[in-house]
């Protein structure tokens, strides 16, 4: 468990985000189509996990539009947009706001991925959606940068995880 503050009041994730070294747990999310991605299926490229409560706040929605912007023109890199919204949500925000840069990715379906990841929100007014976190997985499958924010109404460090690429 990792304790994290919203607005200064603490709260906590279900535990730790993969250690850097160590292989990307594999997951099973859902595209905006409805199909489904895995981790396995990325094998070979670099991957920037946005993972974020919801599309529906300001913060995740800017995450997500500077990402599209960093990852633009970045060489065999795939930048994940992950939240437990409902792809539906995740397709309307992407038509409106031209995001073509990010691959936008579901967890309704399966609770594996917030475990194995250990960003489960667990208590307080955001339990049940994940915390705030980029996760960078090199070529061959393994974590080169994490960051859980530690504050989740800031955004992340978008320099750092685009030099662990």
């Amino acid at each position: 468990m990792t304790k994290i503050t919203l607005k200064g009041n603490p709260i906590n994730t279900s535990g730790n985000l993969p250690a850097k070294g160590s292989k990307a747990p594999n997951f099973t999310l859902v595209k905006s189509d409805l199909t489904n991605l895995s981790l396995s299926e990325l094998k070979g490229k670099k991957l920037i996990l946005n993972i974020f409560p919801s599309l529906d706040t300001s913060t995740c929605a800017t995450s997500v539009r500077k990402f599209n912007q960093l990852a633009a023109g970045k060489t065999n890199t795939v930048v994940l947009a992950i939240s437990k919204d409902l792809p539906f949500a995740h397709g309307r925000f992407c038509s409106t706001e031209g995001i073509t840069n990010v691959t936008t990715l579901s967890g309704f379906r399966d609770s594996a991925f917030g475990k194995s990841y250990g960003i489960d929100i667990i208590d307080g007014p955001l339990a049940g959606v994940y915390g705030r976190s980029i996760v960078v997985v090199d070529e061959n499958g393994k974590v080169t940068y994490t960051q859980l924010v530690p504050e989740i109404t800031q955004e992340p460090d978008y320099d750092s995880a685009l030099a662990a690429l």
